[in-house]
Protein backbone atom coordinates (compact mmCIF):
# COMPACT_ATOMS: atom_id res chain seq x y z
CA UNK A 1 0.00 0.00 0.00
CA UNK A 2 3.02 2.25 0.27
CA UNK A 3 2.99 2.62 -3.51
CA UNK A 4 -0.50 4.07 -3.28
CA UNK A 5 0.48 6.76 -0.81
CA UNK A 6 3.25 8.45 -2.81
CA UNK A 7 3.82 9.26 -6.47
CA UNK A 8 5.95 7.12 -8.76
CA UNK A 9 8.41 9.99 -9.17
CA UNK A 10 9.07 10.05 -5.43
CA UNK A 11 9.42 6.27 -5.39
CA UNK A 12 12.02 6.26 -8.16
CA UNK A 13 13.87 9.31 -6.83
CA UNK A 14 14.00 7.89 -3.32
CA UNK A 15 15.18 4.57 -4.73
CA UNK A 16 17.91 6.24 -6.77
CA UNK A 17 19.04 8.30 -3.78
CA UNK A 18 19.05 5.22 -1.57
CA UNK A 19 21.02 3.22 -4.15
CA UNK A 20 23.58 6.01 -4.50
CA UNK A 21 23.86 6.32 -0.72
CA UNK A 22 24.40 2.57 -0.37
CA UNK A 23 27.06 2.59 -3.12
CA UNK A 24 28.88 5.50 -1.45
CA UNK A 25 28.67 3.70 1.89
CA UNK A 26 30.31 0.59 0.43
CA UNK A 27 33.01 2.68 -1.26
CA UNK A 28 33.83 4.37 2.06
CA UNK A 29 33.88 1.01 3.83
CA UNK A 30 36.38 -0.38 1.31
CA UNK A 31 38.70 2.60 1.72
CA UNK A 32 38.39 2.58 5.53
CA UNK A 33 39.18 -1.12 5.67
CA UNK A 34 42.00 -1.34 3.14
CA UNK A 35 43.76 2.04 3.36
CA UNK A 36 42.87 4.22 6.33
CA UNK A 37 44.89 3.53 9.49
CA UNK A 38 45.51 -0.13 8.73
CA UNK A 39 47.67 -0.47 11.83
CA UNK A 40 44.66 -0.30 14.12
CA UNK A 41 41.68 -1.55 12.11
CA UNK A 42 40.40 -5.02 11.19
CA UNK A 43 42.62 -5.32 8.15
CA UNK A 44 45.68 -4.47 10.24
CA UNK A 45 44.80 -7.26 12.68
CA UNK A 46 44.30 -9.71 9.83
CA UNK A 47 47.59 -8.58 8.30
CA UNK A 48 49.35 -9.36 11.58
CA UNK A 49 47.66 -12.76 11.61
CA UNK A 50 48.78 -13.28 8.02
CA UNK A 51 52.36 -12.45 9.06
CA UNK A 52 52.05 -15.02 11.85
CA UNK A 53 50.89 -17.62 9.33
CA UNK A 54 53.74 -16.62 7.01
CA UNK A 55 56.34 -17.12 9.75
CA UNK A 56 54.94 -20.56 10.56
CA UNK A 57 54.72 -21.64 6.94
CA UNK A 58 58.17 -20.16 6.25
CA UNK A 59 59.70 -22.75 8.61
CA UNK A 60 58.02 -25.52 6.66
CA UNK A 61 59.08 -23.87 3.42
CA UNK A 62 62.73 -23.64 4.51
CA UNK A 63 62.79 -27.26 5.61
CA UNK A 64 61.52 -28.34 2.19
CA UNK A 65 63.90 -25.94 0.47
CA UNK A 66 66.92 -27.30 2.37
CA UNK A 67 65.85 -30.85 1.65
CA UNK A 68 65.69 -30.15 -2.10
CA UNK A 69 69.07 -28.40 -1.96
CA UNK A 70 70.71 -31.32 -0.17
CA UNK A 71 69.29 -33.66 -2.81
CA UNK A 72 70.85 -31.46 -5.50
CA UNK A 73 67.42 -30.50 -6.85
CA UNK A 74 68.33 -26.88 -7.48
CA UNK A 75 65.60 -26.08 -9.98
CA UNK A 76 62.86 -26.20 -7.34
CA UNK A 77 64.68 -24.12 -4.64
CA UNK A 78 65.64 -21.37 -7.09
CA UNK A 79 62.13 -21.02 -8.51
CA UNK A 80 60.54 -21.22 -5.08
CA UNK A 81 62.61 -18.37 -3.61
CA UNK A 82 60.26 -15.87 -5.18
CA UNK A 83 57.43 -16.73 -2.79
CA UNK A 84 59.06 -15.48 0.45
CA UNK A 85 59.85 -12.17 -1.26
CA UNK A 86 56.25 -11.87 -2.49
CA UNK A 87 54.85 -12.59 0.97
CA UNK A 88 57.13 -10.07 2.70
CA UNK A 89 56.45 -7.44 0.03
CA UNK A 90 52.67 -7.86 0.14
CA UNK A 91 52.31 -7.98 3.93
CA UNK A 92 54.50 -4.99 4.82
CA UNK A 93 52.12 -2.56 6.52
CA UNK A 94 52.95 1.15 6.34
CA UNK A 95 49.81 2.30 8.16
CA UNK A 96 48.24 3.54 4.91
CA UNK A 97 47.74 -0.01 3.71
CA UNK A 98 49.91 -2.78 2.36
CA UNK A 99 50.76 -3.40 -1.28
CA UNK A 100 48.23 -6.23 -1.09
CA UNK A 101 45.46 -3.96 0.22
CA UNK A 102 46.16 -1.32 -2.43
CA UNK A 103 46.16 -3.96 -5.18
CA UNK A 104 42.94 -5.42 -3.81
CA UNK A 105 41.26 -2.01 -3.82
CA UNK A 106 42.58 -1.38 -7.32
CA UNK A 107 41.13 -4.66 -8.60
CA UNK A 108 37.78 -3.87 -6.97
CA UNK A 109 37.75 -0.43 -8.60
CA UNK A 110 38.63 -2.04 -11.94
CA UNK A 111 35.68 -4.45 -11.64
CA UNK A 112 33.38 -1.56 -10.67
CA UNK A 113 34.57 0.53 -13.63
CA UNK A 114 33.75 -2.30 -16.03
CA UNK A 115 30.39 -2.73 -14.35
CA UNK A 116 29.73 1.02 -14.64
CA UNK A 117 30.64 0.98 -18.34
CA UNK A 118 28.16 -1.85 -18.89
CA UNK A 119 25.47 0.10 -17.07
CA UNK A 120 26.12 3.39 -18.88
CA UNK A 121 26.46 1.84 -22.34
CA UNK A 122 22.92 0.44 -22.15
CA UNK A 123 21.32 3.36 -20.29
CA UNK A 124 20.30 0.78 -17.71
CA UNK A 125 18.90 3.28 -15.23
CA UNK A 126 16.24 4.48 -17.66
CA UNK A 127 15.52 1.04 -19.15
CA UNK A 128 15.50 -0.85 -15.86
CA UNK A 129 13.43 1.73 -13.99
CA UNK A 130 10.88 1.86 -16.83
CA UNK A 131 10.58 -1.94 -16.85
CA UNK A 132 10.06 -1.95 -13.08
CA UNK A 133 7.54 0.88 -13.36
CA UNK A 134 5.62 -0.97 -16.07
CA UNK A 135 5.63 -4.13 -13.96
CA UNK A 136 4.09 -2.43 -10.93
CA UNK A 137 1.99 0.22 -12.70
CA UNK A 138 -1.22 -1.81 -12.57
CA UNK A 139 -0.69 -2.46 -8.87
CA UNK A 140 -0.23 1.26 -8.19
CA UNK A 141 -3.35 2.17 -10.16
CA UNK A 142 -5.28 -0.69 -8.60
CA UNK A 143 -4.40 0.51 -5.12
CA UNK A 144 -6.15 3.81 -5.93
CA UNK A 145 -9.23 2.15 -7.44
CA UNK A 146 -9.61 -0.82 -5.11
CA UNK A 147 -11.45 1.07 -2.31
CA UNK A 148 -14.15 2.07 -4.86
CA UNK A 149 -14.91 -1.52 -5.84
CA UNK A 150 -17.22 -2.19 -2.89
CA UNK A 151 -19.16 1.09 -3.22
CA UNK A 152 -22.25 1.85 -5.27
CA UNK A 153 -23.99 4.82 -6.89
CA UNK A 154 -22.91 8.32 -5.93
CA UNK A 155 -20.38 7.10 -3.38
CA UNK A 156 -18.57 5.06 -6.01
CA UNK A 157 -18.65 7.97 -8.46
CA UNK A 158 -17.09 10.31 -5.90
CA UNK A 159 -14.52 7.67 -5.04
CA UNK A 160 -13.62 7.29 -8.73
CA UNK A 161 -13.34 11.08 -9.06
CA UNK A 162 -10.83 11.30 -6.21
CA UNK A 163 -8.92 8.28 -7.52
CA UNK A 164 -8.80 9.80 -11.00
CA UNK A 165 -7.21 12.98 -9.67
CA UNK A 166 -4.41 10.97 -8.11
CA UNK A 167 -4.01 8.74 -11.16
CA UNK A 168 -3.86 11.74 -13.53
CA UNK A 169 -0.92 13.01 -11.52
CA UNK A 170 0.60 9.56 -11.89
CA UNK A 171 0.32 9.69 -15.70
CA UNK A 172 2.02 13.10 -15.71
CA UNK A 173 4.88 11.79 -13.62
CA UNK A 174 5.24 8.70 -15.82
CA UNK A 175 5.32 10.79 -18.99
CA UNK A 176 7.82 13.25 -17.52
CA UNK A 177 10.12 10.31 -16.80
CA UNK A 178 9.63 8.09 -19.86
CA UNK A 179 7.81 10.17 -22.46
CA UNK A 180 4.47 9.37 -24.08
CA UNK A 181 4.84 5.58 -24.03
CA UNK A 182 2.17 3.23 -25.51
CA UNK A 183 1.91 1.23 -22.27
CA UNK A 184 1.03 4.43 -20.37
CA UNK A 185 -1.72 5.23 -22.89
CA UNK A 186 -3.04 1.67 -22.62
CA UNK A 187 -3.32 1.85 -18.84
CA UNK A 188 -4.87 5.30 -19.00
CA UNK A 189 -7.53 4.08 -21.42
CA UNK A 190 -8.35 1.12 -19.17
CA UNK A 191 -8.69 3.38 -16.14
CA UNK A 192 -10.95 5.77 -18.09
CA UNK A 193 -13.20 2.87 -19.04
CA UNK A 194 -13.65 2.13 -15.34
CA UNK A 195 -13.88 5.59 -13.86
CA UNK A 196 -15.62 7.45 -16.69
CA UNK A 197 -17.58 4.62 -18.26
CA UNK A 198 -16.09 5.35 -21.69
CA UNK A 199 -16.11 1.72 -22.77
CA UNK A 200 -16.79 -1.87 -21.83
CA UNK A 201 -14.05 -3.48 -19.77
CA UNK A 202 -14.37 -7.18 -19.09
CA UNK A 203 -14.64 -8.37 -15.51
CA UNK A 204 -11.38 -10.29 -15.94
CA UNK A 205 -9.55 -7.15 -17.14
CA UNK A 206 -11.16 -5.11 -14.38
CA UNK A 207 -10.04 -7.54 -11.66
CA UNK A 208 -6.60 -7.79 -13.26
CA UNK A 209 -6.21 -4.02 -13.15
CA UNK A 210 -7.25 -3.84 -9.53
CA UNK A 211 -4.90 -6.65 -8.58
CA UNK A 212 -4.52 -7.62 -4.94
CA UNK A 213 -2.56 -6.52 -1.92
CA UNK A 214 -0.93 -9.96 -1.81
CA UNK A 215 0.51 -9.49 -5.30
CA UNK A 216 1.80 -6.04 -4.39
CA UNK A 217 3.48 -7.49 -1.29
CA UNK A 218 5.09 -10.29 -3.31
CA UNK A 219 6.42 -7.84 -5.90
CA UNK A 220 7.85 -5.56 -3.21
CA UNK A 221 9.52 -8.57 -1.60
CA UNK A 222 11.06 -9.74 -4.88
CA UNK A 223 12.31 -6.24 -5.70
CA UNK A 224 13.90 -6.14 -2.24
CA UNK A 225 15.56 -9.49 -2.99
CA UNK A 226 17.34 -7.88 -5.95
CA UNK A 227 18.81 -5.18 -3.73
CA UNK A 228 19.69 -7.76 -1.08
CA UNK A 229 21.59 -9.85 -3.65
CA UNK A 230 23.61 -6.87 -4.92
CA UNK A 231 24.51 -5.90 -1.34
CA UNK A 232 25.37 -9.53 -0.52
CA UNK A 233 27.81 -9.62 -3.45
CA UNK A 234 29.44 -6.40 -2.21
CA UNK A 235 29.67 -7.66 1.38
CA UNK A 236 31.13 -11.00 0.27
CA UNK A 237 33.72 -9.28 -1.91
CA UNK A 238 34.72 -7.12 1.04
CA UNK A 239 34.98 -10.20 3.28
CA UNK A 240 37.20 -11.98 0.77
CA UNK A 241 39.32 -8.84 0.41
CA UNK A 242 39.77 -8.73 4.19
CA UNK A 243 40.98 -12.35 4.19
CA UNK A 244 43.68 -11.60 1.61
CA UNK A 245 46.56 -11.44 4.16
CA UNK A 246 45.69 -14.92 5.42
CA UNK A 247 45.72 -16.30 1.89
CA UNK A 248 49.09 -14.69 1.15
CA UNK A 249 50.51 -15.74 4.53
CA UNK A 250 49.59 -19.37 3.90
CA UNK A 251 51.05 -19.44 0.39
CA UNK A 252 54.48 -20.63 1.57
CA UNK A 253 53.08 -24.08 2.24
CA UNK A 254 54.75 -26.60 -0.10
CA UNK A 255 51.54 -27.56 -1.87
CA UNK A 256 50.53 -27.32 -5.51
CA UNK A 257 47.43 -25.21 -4.97
CA UNK A 258 48.44 -21.96 -3.31
CA UNK A 259 45.77 -20.38 -1.05
CA UNK A 260 46.37 -17.05 -2.80
CA UNK A 261 45.16 -18.62 -6.07
CA UNK A 262 41.89 -19.67 -4.44
CA UNK A 263 41.57 -16.18 -2.95
CA UNK A 264 42.05 -14.51 -6.32
CA UNK A 265 39.58 -16.92 -7.88
CA UNK A 266 36.91 -16.12 -5.30
CA UNK A 267 37.43 -12.39 -5.70
CA UNK A 268 37.20 -12.44 -9.50
CA UNK A 269 34.25 -14.85 -9.40
CA UNK A 270 32.20 -12.41 -7.35
CA UNK A 271 33.15 -9.65 -9.76
CA UNK A 272 31.88 -11.81 -12.62
CA UNK A 273 28.64 -12.46 -10.69
CA UNK A 274 28.12 -8.73 -10.17
CA UNK A 275 28.66 -7.88 -13.82
CA UNK A 276 26.58 -10.87 -14.99
CA UNK A 277 23.61 -9.84 -12.85
CA UNK A 278 23.63 -6.33 -14.33
CA UNK A 279 23.88 -7.69 -17.88
CA UNK A 280 20.93 -10.02 -17.22
CA UNK A 281 18.93 -7.12 -15.76
CA UNK A 282 19.72 -4.97 -18.81
CA UNK A 283 18.72 -7.66 -21.30
CA UNK A 284 15.44 -8.59 -19.62
CA UNK A 285 14.47 -4.95 -19.04
CA UNK A 286 15.21 -4.17 -22.69
CA UNK A 287 12.98 -7.07 -23.77
CA UNK A 288 10.08 -5.51 -21.87
CA UNK A 289 10.70 -1.88 -22.82
CA UNK A 290 11.20 -2.69 -26.52
CA UNK A 291 8.51 -5.38 -26.64
CA UNK A 292 5.25 -5.35 -24.64
CA UNK A 293 5.73 -1.72 -23.66
CA UNK A 294 5.46 -0.65 -27.31
CA UNK A 295 2.23 -2.52 -28.04
CA UNK A 296 -0.85 -0.70 -26.73
CA UNK A 297 -3.12 -3.66 -27.49
CA UNK A 298 -1.24 -6.09 -25.24
CA UNK A 299 -1.95 -6.31 -21.53
CA UNK A 300 0.99 -8.51 -20.42
CA UNK A 301 1.50 -10.09 -17.03
CA UNK A 302 5.02 -9.00 -16.08
CA UNK A 303 5.17 -10.88 -12.81
CA UNK A 304 7.73 -13.12 -14.52
CA UNK A 305 10.11 -10.16 -14.79
CA UNK A 306 10.03 -9.49 -11.05
CA UNK A 307 10.41 -13.22 -10.27
CA UNK A 308 13.26 -13.53 -12.74
CA UNK A 309 15.26 -10.63 -11.32
CA UNK A 310 14.47 -11.47 -7.71
CA UNK A 311 15.23 -15.20 -7.79
CA UNK A 312 16.37 -16.65 -11.11
CA UNK A 313 18.83 -13.93 -12.19
CA UNK A 314 20.91 -14.17 -8.97
CA UNK A 315 21.07 -17.96 -9.38
CA UNK A 316 22.04 -17.67 -13.05
CA UNK A 317 24.71 -15.05 -12.32
CA UNK A 318 26.22 -17.27 -9.59
CA UNK A 319 26.33 -20.24 -11.99
CA UNK A 320 28.12 -18.07 -14.56
CA UNK A 321 30.48 -16.86 -11.83
CA UNK A 322 31.23 -20.46 -10.83
CA UNK A 323 32.16 -21.38 -14.39
CA UNK A 324 34.16 -18.17 -14.79
CA UNK A 325 35.91 -18.71 -11.47
CA UNK A 326 36.93 -22.21 -12.51
CA UNK A 327 38.43 -20.80 -15.72
CA UNK A 328 40.24 -18.07 -13.76
CA UNK A 329 41.67 -20.63 -11.31
CA UNK A 330 42.97 -22.80 -14.16
CA UNK A 331 44.48 -19.77 -15.90
CA UNK A 332 46.27 -18.62 -12.73
CA UNK A 333 47.52 -22.12 -11.91
CA UNK A 334 48.78 -22.75 -15.45
CA UNK A 335 50.50 -19.35 -15.53
CA UNK A 336 52.21 -20.05 -12.20
CA UNK A 337 53.38 -23.43 -13.47
CA UNK A 338 54.68 -21.87 -16.68
CA UNK A 339 56.62 -19.23 -14.74
CA UNK A 340 57.99 -21.84 -12.35
CA UNK A 341 59.33 -23.99 -15.19
CA UNK A 342 61.19 -21.05 -16.70
CA UNK A 343 62.66 -19.41 -13.59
Amino acid sequence: MLLAQVGINEILNDGAIAAQSIAEGWDKQWVDLLQNNTNNNLYGALTNLGVFFAVGTLLIFMMQWLKDTINNDYSRPISSLIWPFIVVLFLTNTGDGTILSNLTLGVRNFVNNINQQVVESADVDQTYQQAIAMSVAEDIVGSFLRPCQSLNGEQQRQCFTKATEKIDTLWQEYRSLYGDQPWINRLENQVNQITLGTGVLSEEAFNSLLGSTVQVTIKNFLISLQSAFVNLIEATMLLIAALGPLAVGGSLLPVAGKPVFAWLTGFFSLGIAKISFNIIAILTASVIVNGPAQNPSINPDLMWFIIFLGILAPILSLVIALAGGFAVFNAISNTASWVKERV
